[in-house]
């Protein structure tokens, strides 16, 4: 074989076991770093979640509505910014085109803007609380 392709080689193996070490590494050192036995010293192996405190109710539980699309809006504007915050790096390095840059970015931002106030109007920020039904 030839030392270049010999070096590519290695350097690939060498790529491919990091990616395996990245992505095994974080199992292995929860496994050596997790509590033993805790469960079975407080006799509640049939608990999911130990946290310290005995579970009240039960743990599936119905969302409202109301929760996933403030969330979805939440995931919207986040990747929003995503999009201007490149556009603020390179705002000043073309000189000629400031207006129309400029013009651009309010029209997203004003994009932006109307999907807050539709939202807004349709109520998907006022989280209404329900009052749990009493169990008989």
């Amino acid at each position: 074989m030839d030392d270049t392709l010999t070096g590519d080689l290695i350097y690939i193996f060498a790529y491919c076991l990091g990616g395996l070490g990245f992505a095994l590494g974080p199992f292995v050192v929860v496994h050596l770093l997790a509590a033993r036995k805790t469960r079975h010293y407080a006799n509640k192996t049939e608990q999911f979640i130990e946290c310290g405190m005995d579970p009240i109710g039960d743990a599936w539980i119905r969302y409202s509505a109301v929760y996933y699309l403030y969330a979805l809006v939440f995931v919207a504007f986040a990747v929003d910014v995503l999009y201007l915050v490149p556009v603020a790096l390179v705002y000043n390095r073309v000189a000629e085109f400031v207006i129309r840059d400029f013009v651009e970015v309010l029209i997203f931002v004003g994009i932006l803007s109307l999907v807050i106030v539709y939202a807004w109007k349709k109520g998907v920020f006022e989280w209404k609380r329900r009052k749990p039904v009493p169990q008989s």
